[in-house]
């Protein structure tokens, strides 16, 4: 017997619409997806000050934080990097639920587990974006020094280098960090997310 085979639903007196009421905001989803050093975590940071700024209730999952806790039992295998992304995508979903609009800043490298978390959302709830920036000039960037060790063959499995990163086909938003700063780059997704 599956240990899920005991585990039941419990019905909550308060919803998702009335948690969102409360903040006077429609949630959702942000989940934005690239190379490192493409450029997410820092416009996620300008994303979420701006909402802040307009009133908004917001949390930001970012990839590093969350492996400092949730998920630092998790290396950087193709196994390890799905359940990283099946973690997040279940916690997001919480906060969305909690009436919440949810920045998630992670590479998520693979198209399949970006469509598991999209359908964990209603329609309407989650805007994939696709952070662009050419592994050359992420390398170029490396602002965490991390490509650099790739590179030397000191840091194995890195996304771009010696691991696949599956580009999004139709993303919501496509912003190209490369040519624009980050700043325009968070106006042109507030305006997709009007």
């Amino acid at each position: 017997m599956c240990p899920a085979d005991n585990l039941f639903w419990q019905t909550l007196s308060i919803n998702k619409a009335e948690r969102a009421a409360i903040k006077q905001q429609q949630p959702g989803c942000v989940w934005l997806t690239g190379l490192s050093g493409s450029g997410k975590s820092t416009i996620a940071d300008l994303l979420e000050k701006r909402l802040h700024a307009q009133g908004r209730h917001t949390y930001t999952l970012e990839g590093d934080n969350v492996r400092h806790g949730l998920n630092r039992d998790l290396g950087f295998s193709d196994a390890d990097r799905v359940e990283n992304i099946r973690r997040v995508a279940e916690v997001a979903r919480l906060m969305v639920e909690a009436g919440l609009i949810v920045i998630v800043s992670f590479i998520s490298p693979f198209r399949a587990e970006r469509a598991f978390a999209r359908s964990l959302f209603e329609a309407g709830e989650f805007t994939e974006v696709f952070v662009d920036a050419p592994i050359e000039e992420c390398v170029r960037r490396d602002p965490k020094g991390l490509s650099a060790k790739a590179l030397s063959g000191q840091m194995p499995n890195f996304t771009g280098i010696d691991s696949d990163y599956e580009a999004p086909e139709a993303p919501e938003v496509h912003l190209h960090t490369a040519d624009e700063s980050p700043s325009a780059c968070v106006e042109h997704l507030l305006a997709a997310l009007e």
